[in-house]
C-alpha cells in the first residue's frame, strides 16, 4: 500500500511528519536510487527501497516514549550546524534513534518528550491540539498586575494574537519576580516572545508540566521512560477526532492506538 514519503519517515521513528517534510524538500530523501523532492510523492514501505542520506529506512520494531529534564545549553533537533549539544545525545544510552515531540530553545530547560513514535508524536504536535503547557518564568524587575492581565488576555505578536494563557505571581524577589505562564498553543518562542510584548524581559525559564506529566524530581540531564498509562492520559487530552484521525485497531507497546504500515511489529 503507497502512503505519502513523510508518513512513512515518521512512522520509522527517524523525526516528525513536518521535520521529514524538510528532508525530503532538501533531496535527501531517494526512493529506488531516484531522489524524491516533492512532498505529494508516495511509496510503498514493504516493496520500495526508501533512504535518507543513503541509509534505508526500517520501521521502528519498538516504541520508546521518554520524559526528559532538558538542561540549557542543549538543542532540540537531531543536527545542529553550529556544533552545539542535542538532546538526543542525552539518551543514546537507550540505544534507539528519538527525536524530540515539540520544542525547548537552546536557553530554555525543563520537560521535553522525546519517541521513536511518529505518529503519537504528530498527535502531540497538530497545531490544534489543546494540552496544557506550564512554564515557570523568572523575568528581570518587577512585575505589575497589568502586565500580567495583558499576558492572560492574550498578546498580539508578529505571527498573530496569542490564546488566553493563565498567568499568576509565582514569587516576588527583591530584583526579579517568577510568573506562573499556562499556555496551549506551541510557538517557537511564545512565552518569551510573549512577556516581551508586555516589556518583560525573560531571565530564566523552566517549562515543569505538560499535559499530565511534570518533571517530578528529575534533575538536568535526567530522564524517564513514560509508564503506559501515562502515555495514555497524555494521548487521551487531544480532541477526540484528532486521536482517530489515521489511527486503526493496531495498538503500539503503550496502548495506544495508532495507524501503522501493515506487517509491522510491534515488540513490548
Amino acid at each position: 500500500m503507497t502512503e505519502r514519503l513523510q508518513k512513512i519517515i515518521s512512522a520509522a521513528g527517524i523525526t516528525s511528519r513536518r521535520a521529514s517534510e524538510d528532508l525530503i524538500i532538501a533531496g535527501r530523501v531517494a526512493v529506488n536510487g531516484v531522489v524524491v523532492t516533492e512532498l505529494g510523492s508516495k511509496a510503498d514501505p514493504l516493496k520500495d527501497l526508501i533512504t535518507l542520506d543513503g541509509q534505508a529506512i526500517k520501521p521502528a520494531e519498538k516504541f520508546y516514549y521518554v520524559l526528559l529534564h532538558k538542561p540549557a545549553g542543549y538543542v532540540t533537533s537531531l543536527k545542529d550546524p553550529q556544533g552545539r549539544q542535542l538532546v538526543t545525545e542525552l539518551v543514546k544510552d537507550i540505544g534507539e534513534r528519538l527525536f524530540p515531540v515539540g520544542r525547548l530553545d537552546y536557553n530554555s530547560e525543563g520537560l521535553l518528550l522525546l519517541t521513536n513514535d511518529g505518529a503519537w508524536a504528530n498527535r502531540l504536535m497538530h497545531p490544534r491540539h489543546q494540552v496544557d503547557k506550564e512554564y515557570h518564568v523568572r523575568v528581570r524587575g518587577k512585575v505589575d498586575p497589568q502586565q500580567i492581565k495583558k499576558l492572560a488576555e492574550g498578546v498580539e505578536l508578529e505571527d498573530g494574537p496569542t490564546g488566553v494563557a493563565s498567568v499568576r505571581l509565582l514569587k516576588n524577589d527583591q530584583s526579579n519576580d517568577w510568573l506562573s505562564v499556562t499556555i496551549r498553543e506551541g510557538r517557537n518562542r511564545q512565552v518569551r516572545r510573549m512577556c516581551a510584548a508586555v516589556g518583560l524581559f525573560v531571565v530564566r525559564l523552566r517549562r515543569i508540566r505538560y499535559g499530565n506529566l511534570t518533571l517530578g524530581g528529575l534533575q538536568p540531564g535526567e530522564y524517564r521512560l513514560l509508564a503506559k498509562s501515562e502515555a495514555e492520559a497524555l494521548d487521551a487530552q487531544l480532541p477526540a477526532e484528532k486521536r482517530e484521525k489515521g489511527s486503526g485497531k493496531r495498538k503500539d507497546e503503550t496502548g495506544i492506538a495508532a495507524k501503522r504500515p501493515p506487517r509491522r511489529k510491534i515488540i513490548g
